[in-house]
């Protein structure tokens, strides 16, 4: 070894700097996306309409977490079965809360972006959680990844990541050959 050092232009720093910054976000919404809600027992979910606007627009990724009934007050955002039991639910606000006279409570919602309340009231069995956090436009990805367009998505990923590997091998050994090439020629050219 010579001990020279080699010098290295302002390209291969951009591309280091992009390099660590992707994997930076890519851990990061990671982290956010999956492993919280995971960890805390959350539950991830993608805005589809626009009755939250303009706080939580469409393809806003929401988490919502289960709340104990008597932390609901007016003004939380709730995430609740639209029929008891079934899978559908509404992200909406709780704009009234009711006593009824065996006790039980029912919220009345609505969302930011309606004009008038939830026409049904929302019982304490129909609530999945409150809104822990959200990440706008996030929400069109994580159902890019999770609906229909799985299918496609997953595979062209995998392509994408092998042609980058690819290009990543490959430019490992061109520059291996150049400076293998580079010390013959220093050794030729010494007397």
């Amino acid at each position: 070894m010579t001990g020279k050092r080699v010098r290295r232009g302002l390209g291969y720093y951009i591309g280091l700097g992009l390099s660590w910054g992707v994997l930076g976000l890519v851990l990061l919404l990671a982290a956010v996306l999956i492993f919280i809600p995971a960890a805390a027992g959350a539950t991830p979910l993608t805005v589809l309409t626009s009755s939250m606007e303009p706080h939580l627009p469409p393809g806003t990724f929401i988490v919502v977490r289960p709340a104990p009934v008597d932390e609901i007050h007016i003004g939380s955002v709730v995430t609740y079965q639209i029929e008891s039991g079934k899978p559908e639910v509404i992200t909406h606000r709780v704009v009234e809360i009711r006593s009824e006279s065996n006790g039980s409570r029912t919220f009345i919602t609505k969302g930011d972006n309606n004009d008038d309340p939830d026409p049904n009231p929302v019982i304490p069995e129909q609530i999945k959680g409150t809104l822990w956090y959200s990440v706008p436009l996030v929400g069109y990805i994580a159902t890019a990844v999770n609906g229909q367009s799985r299918t496609w998505l997953v595979p062209v990923a995998g392509v994408g990541l092998l042609i980058y590997a690819a290009v990543m091998v490959v430019s490992a050994l061109v520059g291996r050959a150049r400076k293998r090439n580079g010390r013959a020629t220093g050794r030729r050219a010494a007397p």
